[in-house]
């Protein structure tokens, strides 16, 4: 039974996952007005240098948002002003694009690089926000919400992008102008909705030990004072030992060894999800299928639908990921991603083109078998990584982790973007046996590396890596409020947590 905290605990969590909407939306927005003639001739009919630079443009602004911004702005304003400043970037980056003067391309790349930023501080905050507030028996359910988002961000350009591709005649220049624009609505809702939702128990007890404001918190989204006071004591105690023992700071990022291995494993997984075929299909996906379809409108709806079936195939991740573990996801999402792109090389480049185009059925066979890909992709690498990297990291460094891994995917799709146009003029379809490759060897990768890691508790996790018990070490070490707060002690029998000096209250096993 649904509990009225734990629709909450939903709730507050969906209006942190918008922010991937920020990120679905924009990632398909600039595919979608490159099929606009109105957009190619505004800015003066812009050649492939500056299209690249167009996309480099946001890459910049995010890398230095999620490397060197998002985590201090999420660990010393709160992780709502992460969402928040991040939300406010995108509206004033969103109407410089639009509203940018006739052939002034700078004003346009400016608000890329700019919606790169926000979108990087955006990006670190809410997934941590996520990890930080759900319990732990349903966080990946939650978490796959996020990737789910992304594929509503695609939902609503591509949708939107379509409907102006029937009335570009009577649009006139907004036929792109209206895609653009379409971007406010998502970040006009976070920024009214994220005051009004708790800031995360670990970030008030990291700054300033602020325990009255953390089990309020809490309160809000666990459903016994048990659950509350246990988790409080959990957090202090791995609080303390991570930074009596390790590092209060971002240092534990090389210092501590088994941090060092999550941050090697989260790397190479984030940068595995961009270079899996999907964020080139998101940029280029216009460009692909004109080498197998002629009209731009039948384009926008294949991109349309792919969006919309992008949705339904990530909610696979809902009962999947906390079910059959995220190893499983990876594993079996890499090998069918494998298997597409091989039968999608195959197919193309052994079919014959009678008129430059490819016959209706094999564009038919084509299409299938990438929206095939998108169903492997969607609940392993699209969210799962996510899942992933959000609940590996100890408090004192998660937020500039998550930033650090979760940008790494822009880093590596910046690469791949940049000769992935060459290689497809050059080689055709048969860049796509790349892919396939890749793929094979990220399926190794997992099975050979990545740990299972669900329903461990966040402060628990690290011995999966080789590290401490954060909450047991904490507790060896004798940590407790000592003044009117909670207190670790031990009866001989079993450990309590005392609230205050008239109420003891058990603590359960675990977190």
């Amino acid at each position: 039974m649904v509990t009225a905290k734990r629709a909450y605990n939903w709730y507050i969590s969906l209006v942190a996952a918008s922010c991937m909407v920020l990120y679905g939306y924009d990632a398909s927005v600039f595919n979608a007005v490159q099929g606009s003639k109105h957009w190619v001739a505004y800015f003066n009919h812009p050649n492939s240098q500056i299209i690249g630079a167009i996309n480099t443009a946001y890459t910049v602004g995010a890398v230095v948002a999620g490397f060197f911004l998002g985590g201090p702005c999420a660990d010393y304003f709160g992780r709502r002003m992460g969402m928040t400043v991040g939300s406010a970037l995108v509206i004033v980056a969103t109407l410089m694009q639009t509203f940018s003067p006739r052939g002034n391309i700078g004003c346009f790349i400016g608000g890329r690089v700019i919606i790169g930023l926000g979108q990087g501080l955006a990006l670190t905050a809410g997934p941590i926000y996520i990890g930080e507030l759900a319990p732990q028996e349903i966080r990946g359910k939650i978490m796959s919400f996020w990737q789910m988002f992304y594929s509503v961000g695609s939902f609503i350009a591509y949708w939107v992008n379509f409907a102006c591709s029937k009335h570009r005649a009577a649009l006139g220049e907004w036929d792109w102008k209206m895609v653009v624009i379409f971007q406010l609505l998502v970040p006009i809702l976070i920024i009214g909705q994220v005051f009004f939702i708790p800031e995360t128990p670990r970030w008030y007890i990291q700054h300033g030990n602020r325990i009255d404001d953390a089990r309020a918190s809490l309160h809000k989204v666990r459903d016994t004072d048990e659950e509350v006071e246990n988790e409080i004591l959990s957090i202090r105690e791995a609080i303390e030992f991570e930074k009596e023992a390790i590092s209060g700071s971002y240092a534990a990022l090389w210092k501590d060894a088994s941090v060092r291995k999550r941050m090697y494993l989260a790397l190479v997984l984030n940068a595995g999800q961009q270079i899996t075929g999907q964020g080139t299909l998101n940029t280029y996906s216009t460009i692909v299928y004109k080498k197998v379809f002629t009209n731009d409108s039948t384009i926008a709806l294949i991109n349309a639908l792919n969006a919309t079936f992008g949705i339904l195939f990530t909610m696979n991740a809902t009962w999947t990921v906390d079910r059959f573990g995220r190893k499983f996801l990876f594993i079996t999402g890499a090998i069918g991603m494998a298997l597409c792109m091989l039968i999608v090389a195959t197919v193309e480049t052994q079919t014959p083109s009678p008129e430059g185009t490819k016959t209706v059925p094999v564009g038919i066979s084509i299409v299938f078998l990438l929206f095939l890909f998108a169903f492997f992709y969607k609940p392993s690498w699209g969210a799962t990584t996510w899942i992933f990297t959000s609940e590996i990291f100890s408090m004192n460094v998660r937020a500039q982790a998550v930033g650090m891994c979760s940008q790494t995917q822009n880093v590596a799709n910046s690469i791949v973007q940049q000769f992935f146009p060459t290689f497809l003029d050059n080689c055709g379809f048969y860049a796509f046996y790349m892919f396939a490759g890749i793929n094979a060897l990220l399926a190794a990768f997992v099975w050979l590396w990545v740990p299972e890691t669900k329903k461990v508790s966040l402060e628990e996790i690290d011995t999966l890596f080789g590290g401490s018990n954060h909450v047991e070490r904490g507790a060896e070490m004798g940590i407790g409020e000592k003044e009117g707060g909670l207190q670790s002690i031990d009866d001989g029998e079993k450990t309590v947590v005392r609230m205050n000096e008239n109420e003891v209250v058990p603590k359960s096993v675990g977190n």
